[in-house]
């Protein structure tokens, strides 16, 4: 009788899903730390056919190395910088992820974050919660701006920027954007979106979301030089990568008031500690990176986590493959 493939997942994920898996393989769940300590992962990875992990497990070429049977890792995220993909297809290793399905999850949560921010809502909660209200707001008080007719600056035009765009021109916003490609000239139409270029984009926009992938030619790109460029009056918004962001300048930015505030759903190390500066200013946002966090996205990201590694698996392409 043909022994089943085995499988090792850093974290359990959908009943549905592992009982999927269940069927078919042999598996392993970690139950422990979060993410798993990499000496764990390395001894329990060696006799595994396949890897379901998570953005925050680092999957480098010494854990790939260690997993001497890996014949596909199946990541639940639609980044995948966390995996040593080229040492990883030198291995012949098939590797799968999971991008269209969150799109519009992002998009929405970036859109709240916009509206929360410039109209002070989450602000307005802590003051009650604090005891803070002390009195009906008079005519100068507590005043929030309006999005309808601001500038949006959208640095990555990829399926999450086209999605914040469509949303964006239906509240009243006008929609720059910059994308190391430019998009067809009929998408752009389509978006009610005009091409700008970087320092332009960094100029001239109200609010800034950032939807670009983050990399060694991304990291840090947002730093105190194109914060300088933006608008005292302005907005930073990332539901990207944090590391795309030099925290400790924009930190500067918010603190000295070069800019007007920021909405962060992801940060340079995860998850933040109370003690982090970013914490104790009232013009920030602040959200534990729930970018995809909707019942409707995560229960697909798992449907298509366990498609990309059963695919895999029998020397498939997954049906997101990187």
């Amino acid at each position: 009788m043909k022994s089943k493939f085995k499988i090792l997942l850093t974290r359990k994920i959908h009943d549905f899903a592992l009982k999927e898996l269940r069927k078919k393989y042999d598996i392993t769940i970690h139950y422990g730390k979060i993410p798993m300590p990499k000496k764990t992962l390395m001894k329990k990875i060696q006799n595994k056919d396949g890897l379901i992990c998570f953005p925050y497990d680092m999957i480098d070429s010494d854990v790939i190395k260690a997993g001497k049977k890996l014949r596909c890792i199946s990541t639940y995220s639609v980044g995948f910088d966390h995996i040593d993909v080229l040492y990883a297809k030198k291995k012949k290793i098939k590797i799968g992820y999971t991008p269209d399905v969150l799109t519009n999850a992002t998009a929405e949560l970036t859109i709240t974050l916009i509206l929360d921010l410039l109209r002070r809502a989450t602000e307005g909660d802590r003051l009650i919660r604090k005891g803070a209200w002390k009195q009906i707001f008079g005519p100068y008080d507590y005043v929030g701006t309006e999005v309808s007719g601001k500038t949006l600056g959208i640095l990555g035009m990829g399926r999450i920027g086209q999605s914040v765009a469509k949303k964006a021109t239906g509240l009243g916003m006008n929609v720059l954007y910059y994308n190391r490609k430019r998009i067809l000239k009929k998408t752009e139409v389509v978006l009610k979106s005009k091409y700008v270029s970087l320092n332009e984009l960094f100029k001239r926009s109200d609010v800034l979301t950032i939807h670009i992938p983050y990399s060694k030619n991304t990291h840090h790109l947002i730093d105190s030089s194109k914060l300088g460029k933006m608008k005292k009056t302005a907005f930073l918004i990332n539901t990207s990568r944090g590391k795309i962001i030099n925290q400790k300048n924009l930190i500067d930015s918010l603190v000295q008031k070069r800019i007007q505030g920021a909405a962060l759903d992801v940060f340079e190390e995860e998850p933040i500690k109370k003690t982090n500066k970013l914490s104790r200013l009232e013009n920030v946002v602040l959200l534990p990176h729930i970018g995809s966090s909707t019942h409707e996205t995560r229960w697909t990201m798992a449907d298509i986590t366990v498609k990309n590694l059963i695919l895999g698996l029998n020397h498939k392409k997954p049906i997101y493959s990187v």
